[in-house]
C-alpha cells in the first residue's frame, strides 16, 4: 500500500521559514517524479514544484520563484519543501504527490498538512 505523509505545517507569522516533508513508503520512490501542491480555503488546488527522478531537475510555479525549494533525499524516501519568507496568502494545506517518470498524472497524493501564516 502506497502512503505519502505530509509534516512540517503548523501557524508561523510572516516572515519565518518553514520546511515540509513527505515521507513515502509502498512504492519504489527513485523511480518517481513528486510534487507539491496547495490549496487555500475557496480556492483550487495550485501546483507549487515539482523534481524529477534523481533529484536533476526542479520546477516551481512561476508566481511562486525564488521563495520554494523542492529537495528529495532517496535515502530517505523523502521529498521537502522550503519555503522562505512566507507570506499570510501562503496559508493553505498543502499536499505532496508522485507520478511514474515520463507521465503527466500524479497517481499518489498524501493528506495535507496545514500553513497558517498570521501576518
Amino acid at each position: 500500500q502506497v502512503q505519502l505523509v505530509e509534516s512540517g505545517g503548523g501557524l508561523v507569522q510572516a516572515g519565518d521559514s518553514l520546511r515540509l516533508s513527505c515521507a513515502a513508503s509502498g512504492l519504489p520512490f527513485s523511480s518517481y517524479a513528486l510534487g507539491w501542491f496547495r490549496q487555500a480555503p475557496g480556492k483550487e488546488r495550485e501546483f507549487v514544484a515539482t523534481i524529477s527522478r534523481f533529484g536533476s531537475s526542479t520546477s516551481d510555479a512561476d508566481s511562486l520563484k525564488g521563495r520554494f525549494t523542492i529537495s528529495r533525499d532517496d535515502a530517505k524516501n523523502t521529498v521537502y519543501l522550503q519555503i522562505n519568507n512566507l507570506k499570510p496568502e501562503d496559508t493553505a494545506v498543502y499536499y505532496c504527490a508522485a507520478r511514474r517518470v515520463g507521465a503527466q498524472e500524479y497517481l499518489y497524493w498524501g493528506q495535507g498538512t496545514q500553513v497558517t501564516v498570521s501576518s
